[in-house]
């Protein structure tokens, strides 16, 4: 998790929250990540983030069975034509490790995930945000302009 928390933090404009306990952020989200395009440092006002790490069930959320020790999920927003080329049309096992799959609840909003990133998904995780926080950017230059 902190590997990847570095690498999007090194991106040019990212803003990674990871609230932690004791903080302003509801005790849920205590633990997790979240990644946002933000080169003035402030959270975006009525924009979701572009990628999340979650380190445990949230409500509605459990198909991926992460109140079991030890996991994790990342989670990347994607254009439609990544998404159906990396998630396909067949049945998935949200709970399966180091494998890119449809977000369980956001899939349909062309959201991916990943259990425990390994061997297999590592770099396509940093790559696939990377994707994100370029198209986050590009979101915010768009409306910068407008």
């Amino acid at each position: 998790m902190e590997q990847i928390i570095t690498t999007v933090r090194g991106f040019d404009g990212a803003l990674v929250l990871a609230p932690e306990p004791g903080g302003d952020f509801p005790e849920i989200a205590w633990g997790d990540a979240f990644f946002y395009y933000a080169p003035d440092g402030e959270v975006p006002q009525a924009v979701q983030p572009y990628g999340t790490i979650v380190t445990k069930n949230y409500p509605g959320d459990v198909l991926s069975a992460l109140d079991a020790p030890g996991r994790l999920r990342v989670n990347i927003q994607l254009d439609r034509a990544t998404f159906q080329q990396l998630t396909g049309e067949s049945p998935v096992d949200h709970a399966a490790v180091d494998t890119v799959l449809p977000h369980p609840v956001y899939g349909a909003q062309n959201w991916i995930c990943v259990v425990n990133p390994g061997e297999r998904t590592y770099d396509t995780v940093l790559r696939l945000l990377r994707a994100a926080h370029d198209a986050a950017r590009a979101r915010f230059e768009r409306r910068r302009q407008a």
